[in-house]
């Protein structure tokens, strides 16, 4: 289902686990249960039928589940077709496939170390 290319998967929350508290975890944090709580993971991917009650910090989050809470990603945040996202988001890159449902206001960071200047010759 997700063809990113992460980081080795670290920890995972199984499709019949719930889970309450937060999470801080290094390497990539897939959840495909119920978690209640803020995460904080180099990569972040949902399953289709996972729910996250809470805030996500991460490089990159992919979303394939529910999401209530705000989403903040250095490099990305990819809502997939059955991914529902209910908050806030920020990132320098923001992609909902067809049918992703994202209900809140999105912030695009600028990657100031990926701008080049020029100077004109007048």
């Amino acid at each position: 289902m997700f063809t990113r290319n992460t980081e080795k998967l670290e920890s995972f929350v199984g499709a019949n686990s719930a889970f309450k508290g937060n999470i801080e975890t290094k390497g990539t944090l897939r959840i495909d249960g119920k978690l209640e709580g803020n995460i904080q993971a180099d990569w972040v991917i949902l399953g289709e039928k996972s729910f996250v009650k809470g805030d996500i910090t991460a490089r990159g989050i992919i979303v394939g589940g529910s999401v209530d809470g705000n989403l903040r990603a250095k490099e990305i945040i990819e809502i997939k077709s059955k991914g529902r996202v209910t908050g806030d988001t920020v990132t320098t890159k923001l992609t909902i496939s067809e049918g992703g449902i994202f209900d809140g206001r999105s912030t695009m960071a600028k990657d100031e170390s990926k701008v080049l200047e020029f100077q004109s010759k007048i």
